[in-house]
């Protein structure tokens, strides 16, 4: 809402003394749908509360509009948004309030115009805060759609994101009437602008404009009128001339035409990271002791009685602010750089199976399909597949430990490939499954269930009577494992011993087997007959089913409280309890599933980024709300039952044709290049420190991502 007040001013004859629990003391804002009042609970807490204006409040369909704003800030709870306390219906006149969190600050169009444009440590603190509260948007599958420098509070803890009353999710279009705007001219990205599809990263766009202007004090687009401004959006330049080359480089990403080649917010976090103390901005100068006063004349504003009449408005300003919705998670560092590192211009690799994109990594292929310094392999030295399953490679600090040809486990340095340590009297076509601490579990050639260290693989422990058929998962107490008798078994790690034993049903144990994942006090089995239970990990008890998610079995993903499954639909449930998490059903395959083909593969994470295949087709799945946004499509095949793979900002990929794998980036899903080791049949994948390891067709191979 466009705000036309600038000052707290008092009450007036139409405004009301209470809403709900809010005594009202004063008017903060008004706009063309309702006003914004400074309210305190008889408690003491202050409060912004709006209400609808009492001529809009008749239309349904506006009250509707109005409500929504409060369900849709109820999604998020991050720091970087103002919290809803509160949000009604008015039982004396039927206009609808919404109630946030007082802030005490300037925006940030304020603070500029007041003090000046930031330094560049100061760009760079609000950069990452911003970048991270983005990311909590994003993650309850939101798009705020409106950022701008009037919508972005500078309090003592930092910049707070104000004024969700266009936010839509993800995948809803720009919702406009004749005649209206619908982005704040100069801020909203080209595609908005348009009334096209509006993704995150129209909210990115934002954020690059919000940045020029706070590293400057201009706008870098403008014009003499609305449509010229526009217009440049969608065809000009942006203005970074003024902008100092350091950041030029970083901000100049953010606001490409193309929305697939932004940058993601945790990308745009890691780019800008500040130096320690860059955030003394908030607590320091000038800008600090004006959020100071805002905050002492607000809790001088929240002690008065009777401000109706007779009161002059308050000669300090005071925060104009309306209300939110935000997000989860916190977005954490990463390495600085250029965002020209993340574009892809295609490029081509000679030899050695790599197709690949030009410029700026110059890898070329050796005799071996080797890059200088980053790759090794392909080495004949794995073992190849045993009923139709590749044992995963599995890097644990300085090695990648997997199956070896002629049988037991070896590990190789993850820098050169050359093999550090063998044990041959093991059995990993069993399972092999990382634990705490740089450990690993597989099984003896009897049933045994042994326990090493990786770096040395001296062994540490072992539980004789597992009876070990095929290892599911762990987690800090216990392994789970289905024994060669077709039970399902947990094995406590601290004890040593058996600490439950199930029965299983016979389909859910059959080759392949089954996939599992565990978390949250749940181990979630995903069987080969495609049914999913949930058991509980203390006791074994069965907490619930779902029947006939898939017809074969696929690794689920735990992610906090949920648990994400592939199959006929993707579907995410509590895994507490098994209650389905999205209400609609826009996760349908696209392709009616057969026994292992179509249908939704398993899915993977990357911080809170969920990835999984439809069929052919790479998404990003929005988890909020259950839609998915298709990224790239890979060779017609079946959807590969390894789940994608993200590392350092690249997103693997097993070809559905199982001729090979590709890297993708992970912001549009667009193919940098796919290795192939001439071979095809299942593949084993993992990563870690900047590299992933492939297992196929006997072969061991390390490939670098794309950084």
């Amino acid at each position: 809402m466009n705000r036309k007040q600038h000052h707290m001013e008092p009450l007036g004859a139409g405004d009301p003394i209470r809403l709900g629990p809010y005594r009202v003391l004063g008017v903060l804002g008004e706009g063309g749908m309702g006003k914004v009042y400074f309210g305190r609970e008889d408690g003491g807490r202050t409060a912004a509360v709006k209400v609808l204006l009492p001529e809009l409040a008749h239309d349904p369909h506006l009250v509707q509009r109005f409500l929504r704003e409060a369900r849709t800030a109820q999604a998020v709870t991050g720091d970087g948004v103002a919290r809803v306390l509160n949000a009604r219906i008015d039982a004396h006149d039927g206009r609808p309030w919404i109630a946030t969190e007082f802030l005490s600050g300037p925006t940030l169009d304020d603070a500029v115009r007041r003090y000046g444009p930031f330094g560049a440590d100061g760009v760079r603190a609000l950069a990452a805060s911003l970048a991270a509260t983005l990311r909590d948007i994003h993650a309850a599958g939101l798009v705020h759609r409106d950022l701008k420098p009037a919508n972005i509070v500078l309090t003592s803890g930092g910049p707070r994101v104000i004024d969700f009353g266009i936010a839509r999710p993800e995948h809803g279009l720009t919702l406009t009437t004749t005649g209206q705007v619908p982005v704040t001219p100069g801020y909203g990205a080209p595609e908005q602008v348009l009334g096209q599809r509006v993704g995150p990263a129209a909210d990115v766009f934002s954020l690059g404009a919000v940045l020029a202007y706070a590293a400057t004090g201009q706008r870098t687009f403008d014009g003499t009128h609305v449509a010229a401004v526009q217009y440049e959006v969608v065809h000009g330049e942006p203005r970074l001339d003024s902008v100092p080359p350091e950041l030029r480089q970083l901000i100049a990403p953010c606001l490409s035409k193309d929305p697939a080649h932004r940058p993601t917010p945790e990308q745009i976090a890691g780019a800008f990271a500040p130096p320690p103390g860059a955030d003394r901005i908030w607590r320091t100068g000038e800008l600090s002791e004006d959020i100071e006063r805002r905050g002492a004349e607000a809790d001088r504003q929240a002690t008065v009685v009777g401000q109706g009449s007779g009161a002059g408005p308050s000669r300090r300003r005071l925060l104009r602010t309306a209300l939110v919705a935000g997000g989860v998670v916190a977005a954490s560092g990463g390495a600085t750089g250029a965002w020209w590192l993340l574009r892809e211009e295609p490029r081509k690799i000679p030899a050695a199976g790599l197709a690949q994109k030009a410029e700026p990594l110059p890898l070329t292929a050796g005799s071996h399909g080797t890059a200088p310094g980053e790759l090794w392999g392909p080495l004949p030295v794995a073992a190849k597949a045993v009923d139709g399953v590749v044992t995963d490679p599995l890097p644990v600090l300085d090695v990648v430990v997997f199956a070896a040809a002629g049988g037991g486990l070896a590990a190789r340095l993850t820098t050169d490939g050359k093999e550090k340590w063998r044990l041959p009297d093991v059995r990993p076509a069993a399972g092999l499954v990382g634990l705490p601490d740089n450990r690993f579990v597989t099984a003896g050639s009897g049933g045994a269930l042994l326990g090493f260290e990786a770096s040395t693989s001296r062994q540490e422990w072992s539980v004789a009577d597992a009876d070990t058929g095929r290892i599911l998962a762990a987690d800090e107490s216990a392994v789970y494992l289905v024994t060669r008798g077709g039970k399902l078994r947990a094995v406590d790690t601290a004890g040593r011993k058996v600490r439950w034993t199930v029965p299983l049903a016979a389909a859910a144990g059959a080759a392949p087997g089954p996939r599992a994942a565990v978390g949250s006090g749940r181990l979630v089995v995903f069987g080969a007959d495609g049914d999913v239970i949930a058991v509980d990990t203390a006791s074994g008890a069965t907490v619930w089913r779902l029947g006939g998610q898939a017809r074969s079995a696929l690794r689920p993903l735990v992610m906090k409280d949920r648990v994400y499954l592939g199959g006929r639909k993707l579907t995410a449930v509590d895994i507490r309890t098994g209650a389905s998490v999205w209400k609609d059903e826009e996760t349908e395959a696209t392709e009616a599933p057969q026994q292992g083909v179509g249908g939704w593969g398993p899915a993977a994470s990357w911080r809170e980024q969920v990835f999984a295949m439809d069929g052919a087709e790479l998404c990003q799945v929005y988890t909020g709300t259950g839609g998915a946004r298709p990224m790239d499509r890979s060779p017609n095949g079946p959807a590969p039952h390894n789940p994608p793979h993200l590392e350092a900002r690249t997103l693997w990929v097993v070809q559905g044709d199982g001729r090979g794998v590709s890297a993708h980036s992970s912001v549009s899903g667009r193919r940098y290049w796919t290795w192939s080791a001439e071979s095809r049949g299942p593949w084993g994948m993992s990563g870690a420190g900047n590299r992933v390891f492939l297992v196929n067709d006997g072969k061991l191979t390390a490939l670098p991502t794309i950084e």
